[in-house]
């Protein structure tokens, strides 16, 4: 994968990073997005919330908006229950904003929070879901434990509810089975995705993003020493 791709406009956390440092005056606000979406799962097809984050700003004094994905929650052992479906997607925000303050881009650090989430959910503990993210297992693989991953991804067709309409759209998706310590913790990571009605303009903007987010990973595993197979979206 070309690392040295920049988009013009940005479409994610890292071509804002790049573009500071090419150096460009980028400013950067952030809102969250937490909507409900009607997923197709093999036969069975459930609800769920998926948590967004949508960043706006200027680079340069040009306009520029996009969203990003950080985690999706429910009510059964599909995906994390809402708890920790916050916890999981915060997580993986605190990561992007230290790599837009390590560019030197400004930002407030405003996070998920509960409260706006356990009226759409009945509140109840889900013990057998961790809150470990992959960058933790990475972690301890560099620590020198034995970690052992099994890639794969989904297309997911879904039904997005926003306020006053509805959009189908099709997410990129990827299940990394994580084998430690003789147990087994499925994380779920939501790549990209793109408006089904769109699809000719969309897809491939959105297909190549994933398979670079995707491949970033692979790159991590390698260094910790992880075994897994490597599986890309075609």
């Amino acid at each position: 994968m070309d690392e040295n791709i920049i988009h013009t406009p940005p479409i994610s956390v890292t071509d804002l990073a790049l573009l500071k440092g090419k150096g460009s005056q980028v400013t950067v606000d952030n809102s969250f997005e937490i909507n409900e979406v009607d997923l197709a799962h093999e036969k069975h097809p459930f609800k769920a919330f998926l948590f967004f984050s949508r960043f706006s700003g200027d680079v340069d004094g040009d306009e520029y908006a996009f969203r990003k994905c950080y985690s999706r929650g429910c009510t059964h052992n599909l995906c994390p229950h809402v708890s920790q479906a916050v916890m999981i997607a915060n997580r993986y925000l605190q990561r992007d904003y230290n790599a837009l303050e390590q560019a030197g881009i400004e930002i407030e650090k405003k996070l998920f929070t509960l409260e706006n989430m356990l009226a759409k959910f009945e509140e109840q503990k889900d013990e057998f879901v961790s809150t470990l993210i992959l960058e933790d297992y990475i972690n301890i693989a560099k620590g020198g434990e034995d970690i052992s991953i099994d890639v794969s991804v989904e297309y997911l067709p879904a039904v997005e509810n926003f306020a006053n309409y509805k959009e189908k759209r099709m997410f990129f998706a990827a299940n990394f089975n994580v084998s430690h310590l003789g147990k087994v913790h499925i994380c779920h990571r939501c790549f990209s995705c793109y408006a089904m009605d769109k699809e000719k303009e969309e897809i491939r903007t959105a297909k190549e993003l994933s398979n670079r987010r995707v491949a970033f990973l692979y790159e991590e595993f390698d260094k910790a020493g992880i075994k897994y197979n490597k599986v890309f979206f075609e």
